[in-house]
């Protein structure tokens, strides 16, 4: 038996160190530890509730957008705001427009330069396959790859739909309770709408190799094997190479789909639902175990036995936890090893992102595919690529619905006290923020995070987190580049710096370590 350790896990956003024991080429125990201390919620401590929406998207570069959403839906909760539709419509946008965003970036820049690792090239030319590893490395290595390429310049078309709604990007304005400070006229709409036609061409050209309409069309397995025949163009596209060389298509492939997933009734799967839709949500909520089960935001609780805090025993509810780290915590132990918490639902470990959103909506693709093939690396990317069509398709029409000489606010008074809970979902997954007032202040924030969810340690019963039981089962070919492992946890695209709840600055360490004991 050997322990590999992968400190810091690069080609993610913050720090986290995976730790594997690997016996007879296969992982057989994992911990997922948070290495940074945020700590948000005690500077929101006394501040005037508006500030949040503002503050908390500081967490992170990549999707600030889902922090004000959350943000502004705890504070529109709070002070019993009503929101008019176009304000809606804009938070939408601007919400929509990080979500492809940050997928392109994740599965571009993040997770495909995976595919031209060089223990791929020995599998593919082993198996005489060497053609398929010099196209994926052609395409997708960082920096270098043509499609890399095209991505990273494309996704600053989806910044600018958002800078023209929200101010700027990263970290925009113009979200308040009661609506948004914003109002966009003719030119407004119709730059966005050009951006929008950019990104669609690239979706079209590049990703899919056909209309987002035509895509669309798939609702099965056996439908996106036919759409792979149909033309050379689906077959060559980025996502045909994809599905066709990653997984169980092709006799010879990458094998994505035997590994990354758990055990049957380990992980449930929840989404808290996203995008204003009339009263209710565009993409639907719920927790699905085995079984469809209607989303009940008091079954979220959240223990600390494993992570680097004190303060109370078993599952606290977010409205009642607080975030108290320890003095001087043992960075090599494995009886405490992480900043971040282990939130769960109904008492079960969960996976939050593109994959559970897509099945809890019941996405008829997604769904099948999870059916046949179960959660795994492979299902989680085409979740995510599956979602940003779908979300780019959408992007039309509420750009197309703004009624530019309609309400964007509606006046809403601070309370002297109140309690707020703001649900919604982040590209990573889903999202809460929880909050009490008092004499006009804020005396309580918490926020679970998606990859607070994902990446989770043990809980109190013992029951690893998401990430931890993915990788767990995963083979190792390559100890010393563990790229199996690598492939699983990035499957996920996890955010430490939303997740934990402090960097140590002395730390000298390489960019990139892999230790094997």
């Amino acid at each position: 038996m050997v322990e590999v350790t992968i400190d810091p896990l690069t080609r993610i956003e913050g720090h986290l160190k995976i730790r594997a024991n690997v016996d007879g080429g296969k992982v057989t125990d994992a911990w997922s530890s948070g290495m940074m201390y945020r700590g948000l919620e005690n500077i929101l401590i006394g501040r005037d509730p508006r500030d949040a929406s503002i503050i908390t998207q500081r967490a992170c570069g990549v999707c600030p957008v889902a922090h004000a959403t959350a943000s502004i839906r705890c504070l529109d909760d709070a002070f019993d705001a009503s929101v008019p539709e176009n304000a809606k419509l804009i938070r939408n946008i601007i919400l929509g427009s990080n979500n492809i965003m940050s997928h392109a970036t994740h599965f571009y820049a993040l997770w495909a330069p995976d595919l031209a690792n060089p223990v791929y090239k020995d599998i593919l030319e082993a198996a005489g396959a060497g053609s398929v590893y010099n196209e994926l490395s052609r395409r997708f290595a960082a920096f270098t790859g043509s499609s890399w390429i095209r991505a990273v310049m494309v996704r600053k078309k989806l910044h600018e739909i958002i800078a023209i709604f929200g101010g700027k990007m990263p970290h925009h304005m113009t979200y308040i309770p009661g609506g948004v400070t914003v109002r966009p006229d003719v030119g407004d709409i119709v730059k966005a709408y050009s951006l929008w036609l950019e990104s669609k061409s690239f979706v079209e050209e590049q990703v899919l190799g056909c209309s987002v309409d035509r895509w669309l069309e798939n609702r099965s397995l056996d439908d996106v094997v036919a759409w792979l025949d149909e033309s050379e163009s689906h077959a060559n596209s980025d996502i045909g190479l994809l599905i066709r060389y990653g997984g169980p298509i092709e006799d010879i492939n990458l094998g994505l789909h035997a590994y990354g997933g758990y055990g049957a009734g380990e992980c449930g799967f929840l989404s808290y639902g996203a995008f204003y839709e009339g009263d209710g949500r565009w993409l639907k909520p719920g927790f699905y175990d085995g079984d469809f089960n209607a989303f009940d935001p008091e079954k979220v609780t959240e223990y600390i036995a494993y992570s680097w805090y004190s303060g109370y025993t078993g599952g606290k509810h977010p409205n009642e936890g607080f975030t108290e780290p320890i003095e001087d915590p043992d960075f090599t132990s494995k009886d405490k090893y992480t900043w971040m918490k282990a939130p769960r639902y109904n008492d079960m470990p969960t996976e939050v992102g593109p994959l559970a959103r897509m099945i809890n909506d019941r996405d008829p693709l997604v769904l099948d595919l999870a059916t046949k093939l179960g959660a795994n690396v492979y299902t989680r990317t085409l979740a995510r690529l599956h979602e940003a069509v779908r979300v780019l398709a959408k992007l039309k029409e509420w750009l197309l619905g703004v009624d530019i000489d309609g309400k964007f606010y509606e006046p809403a008074e601070l309370p002297s006290s109140a309690t707020g809970v703001g649900l919604t979902e982040a590209p990573r997954g889903s999202l809460g923020h929880w909050a009490s007032i008092k004499d006009g202040k804020l005396e309580r924030y918490q926020l679970v995070v998606p990859t607070t969810w994902n990446c989770s340690p043990r809980d109190d019963d013992g029951k690893l987190g998401a990430v931890e039981q993915a990788v767990v089962g995963t083979p190792v070919t390559a100890p010393d580049n563990p790229i199996e492992i690598l492939h699983t946890v990035r499957s996920f695209d996890p955010c430490i710096a939303c997740a934990v709840h402090t960097v140590d600055l002395r730390d000298s360490r390489k960019k990139y370590e892999v230790k094997v004991v």
